[in-house]
């Protein structure tokens, strides 16, 4: 089936009392911006590694994120995520978005009303340096929801019968969808917000009321915004709050059919234009759930795996392997599509998340009880904490390099958070002055706030600094990593570490990465002890890609929180 046959039947599936005119008067107007190139390399996000950042904290505006750029290359990063760029009264970090096709003025370092000239020349210079250096840039486009000062909705509510109107749902009834569940309690206690003789629906905040995808020219025009951003350049999108798009009565509005059946005509329309252009789903849900974003290889091209990442972190709380190869067992974790790939992560860019979605009330207390070392990092009455890495760990540079070693070895593409790969601290000043901007008690904003890139540059410069060993780590670990296609493409097998009297050591979590001719073992000290180990059937030396020394598996001794990524010592590497 052709591309636009497939955007026909999807039409007819969502839309089954609408005719196809509306859909092929919009295929008809792209035909001139068709791309047929056969040297796309439509999975060039497995092997990436990705960093993501708020541009205005990180370097000001693009001007500055340009000068950062070759910073960003030594690193080791192949792929940016742009945390939200596009116009917002920024009440949600820039989750709340004014206009779908425009940037932030501050961040162009242009005045409010630019031209499109001018946003498309700064942008794409932008676009064009990052690809000058190999590093892919997406970002967020949150399709679920819109600021409440989106022209769309500043027309919605003048009048019920406003064009706009349809263009969210509205109801004097709030027992509507009763069974959807407050995302963000503790901030919010209702899905309804009033306004005027009538309610609007809203999934997160109550100025971010949710787009109603039961009206076609949603659809269209939200598919005309991805469209714009894929034209001048943008290589993919982080698809934010994906599993709400479609509501239902009598259901909990989450994961719905025809939830699918949008991001199928999403990616599909993408497809369309341009192949490969990344579309990642952000679906806080348990793997099996969120395996299905992917579909049969028609829906996102990859997901992030929620539940892994507070796994690493009980992990090496319990000094016990059983929780990550657990998570990662084909009982918890699905294979994927061919073409489908797991993003993982150690914080994603709200919190270290603890949803009882994906984790039991059993772990959340216990991750809770280990890491929340002060009341103020309390997120969502406990289903979540707000801390930045080395907070988390308490500074300790093992720790945290552990953390990354686990992260970047086992199977999917890596996102670094701006600023932990110096480790950067909790910035309170920030959370107050935006707490104080947006008037509700957020502590995700600990985590955000500036980057003073003197003071960095200072302390990287020092070897003997906190932030230097844990740059020195990471940095080591990703130039490793890009020269293996093992990590993001390989197959994983657990292996058992053993003790002198042959009983398993579940203190360390070792497992083979291969990939074609690529095999490597690696080897983690979960414990804060030293532990001295070997390995049952084989006897062989290797050496430690990241130090280069030769090591033996019929006797081992690693340090506290150490690791090892091991190749035969007679491979080229």
């Amino acid at each position: 089936m052709s591309t636009k046959d497939n955007l026909i039947e999807l039409w007819s599936s969502i839309y089954p009392d609408y005719n196809l005119q509306q859909l092929e008067q919009f295929l008809d107007t792209l035909k001139p911006q068709l791309i047929d190139d056969e040297n796309y390399h439509a999975d060039w996000y497995k092997d990436a590694v990705v960093y993501s950042l708020y541009v205005d904290l990180y370097a000001k505006n693009f001007e500055g994120l340009i000068s950062k750029l070759d910073y960003l290359e030594g690193l080791g990063v192949t792929c940016l995520w742009l945390l939200p760029i596009l116009d917002s009264p920024m009440r949600d970090a820039g989750f709340d978005i004014r206009n779908y096709d425009l940037i932030r003025h501050d961040l162009l370092g242009l005045e409010p009303g630019f031209s499109r000239e001018q946003q498309e020349e700064i942008f794409g210079h932008f676009l064009e340096e990052a690809h000058r250096r190999g590093i892919r840039v997406i970002f967020d486009i949150a399709i679920n929801h819109c600021s409440e000062e989106h022209p769309w909705f500043v027309e919605a509510r003048k009048s019920d019968d406003n064009p706009f109107h349809d263009y969210f749902i509205w109801s004097k009834d709030t027992n509507l969808y009763n069974d959807a569940r407050i995302i963000f309690k503790g901030m919010e206690t209702s899905n309804w917000e009033p306004l005027g003789d009538s309610n609007f629906f809203h999934r997160f905040f109550n100025f971010q009321p949710d787009l109603n995808y039961r009206n076609p020219e949603v659809l269209i025009a939200m598919s005309k915004n991805m469209l714009y951003w894929q034209s001048i350049g943008v290589d993919g999108f982080r698809a934010d709050a994906i599993p709400y798009l479609w509501k239902e009565e009598g259901t909990d509005c989450e994961n719905l059919p025809k939830t699918h059946l949008l991001v199928k005509f999403f990616r599909a329309i993408l497809d369309y234009v341009k192949p490969g252009t990344l579309l990642l789903a952000e679906a806080c849900q348990q793997p099996a759930t969120v395996v299905e974003y992917m579909g049969n290889g028609d829906e996102c091209h990859a997901a992030y795996h929620f539940p892994v990442m507070p796994m690493f972190y009980k992990s090496i709380a319990q000094q016990s392997n059983q929780s990550i190869r657990r998570i990662l067992s084909p009982e918890v974790t699905p294979a994927l599509p061919e073409s489908g790939q797991w993003f993982t992560f150690l914080r994603c860019h709200d919190e270290l998340s603890l949803e009882l979605v994906y984790v039991s009330e059993e772990d959340r207390k216990y991750i809770h009880e280990s890491y929340c070392h002060e009341p103020e990092w309390n997120f969502r009455l406990g289903e979540g904490i707000s801390a930045r890495l080395a907070n988390l760990f308490q500074f300790d540079d093992r720790r945290i390099g552990l953390a990354y070693s686990m992260m970047l070895s086992l199977p999917g593409t890596p996102v670094i958070y701006y600023g932990d790969e110096f480790g950067k601290e909790n910035d309170m000043d920030f959370y107050k002055e935006m707490a104080a901007f947006v008037g509700k008690d957020d502590t995700r904003f600990l985590v955000r706030g500036k980057i003073n890139w003197e003071k960095r540059k200072a302390q990287l410069a020092d070897p003997a600094t906190f932030q230097a060993k844990v740059f020195g780590r990471i940095q080591n670990m990703l130039h490793v990593r890009n020269g293996k296609k093992a990590f993001g493409r390989g197959s994983i097998e657990f292996v058992d570490a053993l003790k002198y009297d042959e009983t398993k050591n579940e203190k360390i979590l070792a497992y083979f990465r291969k990939f074609e001719n690529e095999n490597i073992l690696v080897v983690q000290n979960l414990s804060d002890k030293e532990q001295t180990i070997h390995f049952k059937g084989f006897n062989e030396e290797f050496v430690d890609m990241l130090t280069e020394n030769i090591l033996q598996t019929k006797s081992m001794t690693i340090a506290a929180y150490g690791y090892f990524w091991l190749i035969n010592r007679e491979t080229k590497f």
